[in-house]
């Protein structure tokens, strides 16, 4: 999956557009309903990311779960998160290193760790059970 169809795929999926919020640039946030962000969108010269070769390259950085990163970063195509929180957030490739199922379900748990939390109801008193009864 490249950028494009990626950001296809956000529209579809979740009915989020892209927003460019840096001027000459063409980084990119996806926000989830709640308004935060649960993925970006990225392009990084090859050199930053450790990678070989001139040039730049399109990432996706998206929030994961900090146990399951660490084994994460030994997929081809996923490092530690390129300008982000590098415990919480991943770098993916768009190169076609990250298969498209693997970079779908990681953008769907993203979405879903960046949700808005439904606050915890507030557990009765003895005092407000037995003035309810």
């Amino acid at each position: 999956m490249n950028r494009e169809e990626l950001l296809q795929w956000a529209l579809e999926r979740y009915g989020t557009e892209a927003e460019y919020l840096w001027e000459d640039d063409d980084g990119a946030v996806l926000r989830n309903r709640g308004g935060k962000w649960y993925a970006v969108l990225l392009r990084v010269e090859r050199k930053k990311l450790g990678l070989s070769g001139t040039g730049s390259i399109d990432i996706v950085n998206v929030k994961g779960v900090p146990s399951e990163n660490e084994v994460l970063w030994q997929e081809p195509g996923i490092r530690p998160a390129y300008h982000m929180n590098k415990k919480h957030w991943l770098s993916l490739f768009l190169d076609g290193s990250v298969g498209d199922r693997a970079l779908c379900r990681l953008l769907e748990l993203s979405y879903r760790l960046t949700e808005p939390r439904v606050p915890r109801q507030k557990k009765q008193s003895r005092k407000e059970k037995e003035v309810a009864k």
